[in-house]
């Protein structure tokens, strides 16, 4: 931008400040009050002009006229503008209709050039005045001004002709065009600024009211959540975590009370390991989904050797599904190195394959496979289950997804895949299902790698 620019720009900013000085702040003063400013204002630099104008062309009455006019809008304007107190929109239109109506007949009545001037006087009256006033003024000045013809077309000697026919009417008529056409600017201009304003404003103001309405229905979504959650837990709490408590006792009452056999205690260990082993996957669940919606887990991200991070996630997950008869293979490349939070990626990867074991039966296959798609890793854990419901499909990664059990009545919390789907997005990566009821599932995250990564 040149420097000839800026200065331009400069005095823009500088002029339209102190006319907006002059004028008064939105804020303090109605529109009609500034409406009225600006055009006293306007009118005040007229009459300066037509005061001496009117002497030099012999007009006296009109120049006592235009010095009076000017002095009433001088003293109306610092009366409004400087005291605060309303302008006298009455008081204006009788002043207008005194001084026009002498005007007329001292200035060649019909002949010359106040006509144009009563419509202009009737425009600023209308501009400043309130619309209750406005059909009476009209009453008022239609008939003053029918009036005043009529009265000079039966009495013509009233009427004073100062100036001659042709150069004369020619220069009253130049001189007098204008004061309505600068009027007209002023009173059209402002109100059309004023109205460009607040109907900005008036967009502004719906704006907020929208942006506000949207984050009120966002917080009530988010309590609404709150609210879920909050449920799932107690639900959790109250009953998923308490029955095998209960168990716990009851066994142990039974042991204090010699009321167990040599062939009861086996079954009843068997079963009370299932449930305590169930117990602990959903109480660690619940511990790192708590910790992590109270906290906000804390993410490292390393790069790191993806089948190294997984080993033993493997080997341990791997005898779990030999209990249960089912055979757990993975197929992981040694080269692939991921950017990822291991202890993280540890628990995604432990959850999917403990879901895997609950929904395979015995007999079943668990596949873990990993390649590399571009820029991320795809991780696989495959299953020929019972796969997923279509009806719970929609939730199966929302705090609102219901638990079910598993093909030997494994309990979870439903916290699981919720807790994958948060860890794995924390590090940059993404989750997703395939499944097909009867036919098994397929769960699948993508994890990104280094840059540098080559396989």
């Amino acid at each position: 931008m040149s420097k000839f620019t800026k200065f331009n720009k400069a005095n823009l900013k500088n002029k339209n400040t102190f006319w907006a000085e002059l004028v008064g702040s939105p804020d303090v003063f109605s529109l009609e009050s500034r409406i009225f400013h600006s055009i006293t204002l306007g009118l005040i630099l007229l009459v300066s002009f037509y005061v001496p104008y009117n002497l030099y062309a012999k007009l006296y009455v009109g120049s006592l006229s235009a010095l009076i006019f000017g002095l009433f809008f001088s003293y109306q304007y610092y009366h409004s503008r400087f005291q605060g107190k309303p302008h006298n929109s009455v008081l204006f239109g009788i002043i207008g209709i005194v001084l026009f109506g002498i005007n007329y007949f001292t200035n060649s009545g019909i002949h010359g050039s106040t006509d144009l001037i009563w419509p202009i006087q009737l425009l600023l009256l209308f501009a400043i005045s309130p619309y209750k006033h406005h059909t009476k003024w009209l009453i008022v000045y239609l008939l003053i001004f029918s009036g005043l013809h009529v009265f000079e077309y039966y009495n013509p000697h009233w009427v004073q002709h100062p100036f001659t026919f042709g150069k004369g009417q020619f220069i009253d008529r130049i001189t007098a065009f204008p004061i309505p056409v600068i009027v007209i600017y002023l009173v059209i201009t402002f109100i059309r600024r004023s109205h460009d304003k607040e109907q900005q404003a008036g967009k502004e103001k719906t704006r907020a009211v929208e942006i506000s309405k949207t984050q009120i229905l966002l917080q009530n979504d988010q309590l609404e959540q709150r609210n879920v959650e909050k449920n799932k837990l107690m639900s959790i709490i109250s009953h998923d975590l308490r029955a095998p408590l209960m168990n716990i006792q009851n066994y142990l009452s039974l042991l204090n009370e010699n009321e167990l056999s040599n062939e009861e205690r086996p079954v009843l260990e068997k079963a009370l390991l299932k449930s305590t082993n169930s117990a602990m996957d959903m109480l660690s669940n619940l511990l790192n989904w708590s910790k992590s919606q109270m906290e906000g887990a804390s993410v490292n991200l390393v790069e790191e050797n993806l089948l190294n991070s997984l080993l033993n996630t493997l080997e341990m997950e791997k005898a779990l599904a030999t209990k249960k008869g089912i055979q757990l293979t993975h197929q992981i490349p040694s080269q692939i190195t991921v950017i990822a939070d291991i202890n993280m990626l540890q628990l995604v990867v432990r959850n999917l394959i403990s879901n895997a074991i609950k929904f395979t039966p015995p007999q079943g296959t668990i596949h873990v496979e990993a390649v590399v798609l571009e820029s991320e890793c795809k991780l696989t854990v495959s299953d020929n289950g019972i796969g997923i419901a279509k009806e719970i499909q929609e939730d199966i990664f929302s705090i609102k997804s219901k638990s079910t059990l598993g093909t030997n009545d494994e309990k979870g919390i439903g916290l699981g895949l919720a807790l994958c789907k948060e860890f794995i997005e924390r590090q940059g990566g993404r989750i997703g299902f395939e499944s097909n009821p009867g036919s098994g599932s397929t769960f699948f995250i993508f994890i990104p790698m280094p840059k540098t990564t080559t396989i």
